[in-house]
């Protein structure tokens, strides 16, 4: 599916963008204009894109396989945060211990958080997915052969919104923070909305192809709706007001997947704009390891964008042009870099 690596090359940008404006620039998510919408879609399409990815229609989810396929995981998303954390701190900070255990403690892992929780729904998947072979082995007639995966996609819903609710503050305890529990919390979810995207797919192509017509504007009116009430009206109080927030996410990840769907054919080989987000949409983890590294300091940007504001295609056109810079030097980097076959297998998972 050519137009699904296009579109996760596109959230590779946004994601490089999104930490220009904020760490190149300074400009803090109460003052912009662009970074509170574009994070309510952002990292969601990304978990998206992995989930859908995830799924292995023909693996055998045997005790043995899944254990191979767990420990090439391991290998996959620990080691090269870790060795790129370490470097983004030898470079970027004045002091490596201090630095290094502050890192450790943070849900963020200073940003190199996301292989870490990635990690944790590959895990959580694949002992689902173990659970539910065994299931469709015992009950071969089952009605409901993806049950297993649709309970843990509710439940991570439940988990998810009670973190919003002001009563419940369970998952402020150390150990959420210092694991990035709180991190997978928040994400898994889209993780197993793209999973389950991907078990329905033909069923959804028909669908959407028979509700084009009123599907696509009623997603526009339900994300401009919530959107409306997260920005301006904040008319949900309490245990409701995360509602139009995840409804909007919701809503805007789907129509992105429409979107990429609908014009696919702009997004193949033979399209220059096709080919640029491919080749970044393969070269993601690179991107995301090294961007963090390269990112320039540009206060004085931030301030006039400041003295600018609000003004949203401003910011849009200022992050996206320097992200763009950045990933260019992301991908010569990471071309380097993978002449050694040492680095090439383990910093990025290629053989």
């Amino acid at each position: 599916m050519e137009w699904l690596d296009a579109m996760r090359g596109l959230t590779m940008i946004l994601v490089v963008a999104y930490h220009v404006a904020q760490m190149s620039f300074g400009i803090s998510e109460k003052t912009s204009s662009s970074l509170p919408f574009l994070v309510l879609f952002r990292m969601p399409l990304f978990f998206f894109v992995s989930g859908f990815l995830a799924y292995k229609g023909d693996f055998a989810w045997t005790w043995t396989n899944t254990m191979s396929l767990t420990w090439k995981k391991v290998k996959i998303q620990v080691l090269p945060a870790l060795v790129f954390l370490c470097a983004f701190i030898i470079l970027k900070r004045p002091e490596f211990w201090g630095s290094f255990e502050y890192a450790m403690k943070s849900p963020t892992k200073m940003g190199y958080w996301f292989t870490w929780v990635l990690l944790h729904m590959f895990i959580i998947y694949y002992a689902a997915c173990m659970l539910q072979s065994y299931v469709n082995s015992k009950f071969p007639k089952n009605r409901y052969p993806n049950i297993v995966i649709w309970t843990l996609f509710l439940l991570s819903l439940i988990v998810y919104e009670s973190l919003y609710l002001p009563d419940l503050t369970y998952y402020k305890e150390p150990f959420f923070r210092y694991s990035s529990l709180i991190k997978t919390m928040n994400f898994l979810p889209f993780f197993l909305f793209g999973n389950l995207t991907h078990r329905y797919w033909t069923t959804l192509q028909r669908l959407t192809a028979t509700c084009s017509s009123w599907f696509v504007p009623m997603l526009m009116i339900v994300a401009f709706i919530s959107c409306a009430d997260i920005f301006r009206w904040h008319a949900c109080k309490m245990e409701w007001a995360n509602l139009p927030r995840t409804t909007a996410m919701y809503s805007l990840l789907v129509i992105m997947i429409v979107f990429f769907y609908h014009y696919q054919a702009w997004f193949t080989h033979e399209r220059v704009i096709g080919r640029f987000l491919q080749y970044i949409g393969v070269r993601t983890l690179d991107v995301y390891l090294l961007h963090f590294i390269l990112l320039p300091k540009m206060p004085q940007v931030g301030q006039w964008l400041n003295a600018n504001r609000p003004n949203f295609v401003l910011e849009i056109v200022t992050s996206f042009s320097v992200a763009l810079v950045v990933i260019a030097f992301c991908l010569l980097v990471s071309q380097v870099l993978r002449i050694s076959p040492l680095f090439r297998r383990y910093l990025f998972g290629r053989h």
